[in-house]
């Protein structure tokens, strides 16, 4: 569960920087605290699902796009896992 609110975070700032936005614009047209912001990328929190539609609409992407990026972030991440377990056999 702590790998999936991490790549959830990693997505947020993904998303965020390639807008250009800083937090704070990402907060505000989020209706959401900048720190929050801040929180949720670093995966020191669990969004709500009404959080999670809120940041996905301010950056303008569907919650479908949003966990499917998720889950791509989680993918990539096992297939290193792989591969670094046939190097080190």
């Amino acid at each position: 569960m702590k790998d999936f609110v991490e790549d959830f975070g990693v997505t947020i700032r993904q998303l965020r920087e390639g807008k250009g936005w800083s937090q704070e614009v990402l907060a505000e047209r989020a209706d959401l605290n900048r720190s929050y912001v801040g929180e949720v990328e670093r995966g020191r929190v669990i969004p709500s699902i009404v959080t999670a539609h809120k940041l996905a609409a301010a950056l303008d992407i569907n919650m479908v796009g949003l966990l499917l990026r998720c889950e791509q972030l989680e993918q990539s991440r096992l297939v290193r896992r792989i591969n670094l377990a046939a190097i080190a056999c």
